[in-house]
């Protein structure tokens, strides 16, 4: 039986810090992350999203279809140990909780492509050893166009954006709801099914399908690409059933650090839950990590059975019967990844 070789938090980890309302160095998430996902906690604010791929300043926000916005008072730099932020009051304000989601990458060079690449992307960083990969293409309007996404392995989630049109929401491809369906990270709707984003065609080792619909690949448009894939002992996507008054129990194989789902059946927002914010939650004991955060939705950190399940040594048990997690046979996405392997 084959196991990682490294440590999870060296690729990943959840880095939890206070606003200063000026410069502010963030150190002590263990190496220099390529995307930082930031998020205030003690009260409203948006998800701000950067990443090394389009450089610093630049964000998106998973709450929004607002196209890529540039900001000299945001994330300034990538630092061996962390990032540097300045004053913006969405991930610095002065006295807030904020929380932090670091993933490292780090390959710039050498994207595989093959005869049937018809889209290469202009700039991109990824991660083989840990199923991680960002790209950012220019869209050539082709219906069904063969884009190269750098993983190595065949895609099992992936989060699109446009990052130059206004209006366009983030479209998700999930291997769990299938090539003809999509959802929409930045609203609770339930996924679509029987569309054509992915050209009906399930990607594989070298090459995702798109479509030439505006928000996919629109012709001299931009779009970035977050594509992720399961790694043994690291990270797994996948989906569970719900049981209802039944509690299920989800096996990935590691005790998870961070875990990002969706009801992909109804109207419920999304969930992201983590090691590092439920430890300073109150009246939280045991396992029970009852603290969420929506992407879909600026509100500050919400703790709530509702919205509880249990961390163990090798996946995660629901612990309610709440629509958001555990509706009788509806159907739920999810991406684990490992605190321990």
């Amino acid at each position: 039986m084959a196991y990682i070789t490294f440590q999870p938090n060296d690729y990943f980890n959840t880095k939890l810090y206070d606003g200063t309302g000026s410069t502010n160095n963030i150190t002590g998430v263990g190496f220099q992350p390529d995307w930082v996902w930031i998020k205030k906690r003690s009260a409203s604010g948006q998800h701000q999203l950067f990443d090394s791929v389009r450089g610093v300043t630049k964000r998106l926000y998973s709450d929004s279809s607002d196209p890529e916005s540039t900001s000299a008072t945001t994330l300034t730099a990538f630092g061996t140990d962390g990032f540097t932020v300045g004053s913006n009051s969405g991930i610095n304000a002065n006295g807030s909780n904020i929380v932090s989601w670091n993933w490292k990458a780090g390959t710039t060079s050498g994207i595989t492509t093959n005869g049937t690449t018809t889209i290469t992307p202009s700039a991109y960083s990824f991660d083989q050893s840990r199923g991680f990969s960002m790209v950012k293409f220019t869209g050539n309007g082709v219906d069904g166009a063969y884009l190269a996404h750098g993983l190595g392995k065949v895609p099992e989630l992936l989060f699109h954006k446009s990052t130059s049109l206004s209006g366009e929401s983030w479209q998700i491809y999930s291997a769990a709801t299938g090539n003809q369906g999509r959802g929409f990270l930045n609203l609770s709707s339930a996924f679509n099914t029987g569309t054509g984003e992915w050209a009906s065609t399930t990607p594989d080792n070298v090459n995702m399908r798109i479509s030439n619909d505006t928000h996919i690949n629109s012709n001299g448009a931009t779009y970035m690409q977050y594509y992720f894939t399961s790694i043994k002992g690291y990270s797994k996507i996948s989906s569970w059933t719900g049981g209802g008054s039944n509690f299920p129990f989800i096996y990935t194989g590691f005790k998870p650090a961070f875990i990002i789902s969706k009801n992909t059946q109804r109207n419920e927002n999304w969930l992201i839950h983590d090691n590092k914010r439920n430890t300073e939650a109150s009246g939280v004991t045991g396992n029970l990590n009852s603290t969420k955060l929506s992407p879909n939705d600026n509100g500050a950190d919400s703790t709530n059975a509702a919205y509880g399940l249990d961390f163990l040594s090798n996946g995660f048990k629901i612990r309610t019967s709440d629509t958001a997690l555990n509706q009788s046979g509806e159907v739920y996405l999810y991406m684990a990844i490992a605190e321990h392997p």
